[in-house]
């Protein structure tokens, strides 16, 4: 095995004459080594990290807390049971599901079409230097559609 002291040597000369611009960028700046902040990683002064996601001994009432939890629990059931008064009322009217689908459907197709008339409107309004607005007579539109 040679020794390599030598070739460490040569390599060491080779780059003391060689100049950082002949050929290749400058070797970035030394930065000082990243350590760990003593005191398990948390600073003095500044807050620690806070978790997003509760914890089980924050979700737990006490007091106060679970008076509100037991309000929040009545209302809910007062919106629960009125739903259900209404939806009974609603089929007793004669009103079907499917029928309810049907029109939610179709009124979701009337806005695509109404969108995209508005977008037609709002371009041809840009070509011609006006507001929608002013388009409205000529089209016999009302400015409430």
């Amino acid at each position: 095995m040679r020794d390599p002291a030598p070739v460490r040597r040569e390599a060491a000369a080779v780059a003391h004459r060689v100049s950082p611009s002949a050929g290749r960028s400058p070797a970035p700046p030394l930065r000082a080594p990243l350590r760990r902040a003593s005191g398990g990683g948390r600073r003095s002064g500044v807050a620690g990290f806070k978790s997003p996601i509760p914890s089980p001994r924050s979700c737990q009432p006490n007091g106060s807390n679970k008076e509100s939890l037991q309000y929040e629990i009545e209302e809910l059931k007062q919106k629960d049971l009125a739903l259900d008064q209404e939806i009974a009322q609603l089929l007793s009217e004669g009103y079907s599901l499917e029928e309810l689908e049907k029109h939610i459907s179709l009124l979701h197709e009337y806005n695509d079409i109404k969108d995209a008339g508005q977008m037609l409107l709002g371009k041809l309004a840009v070509i011609r230097g006006v507001t929608t607005k002013q388009l409205y007579p000529e089209y016999d539109l009302e400015l409430s559609d």
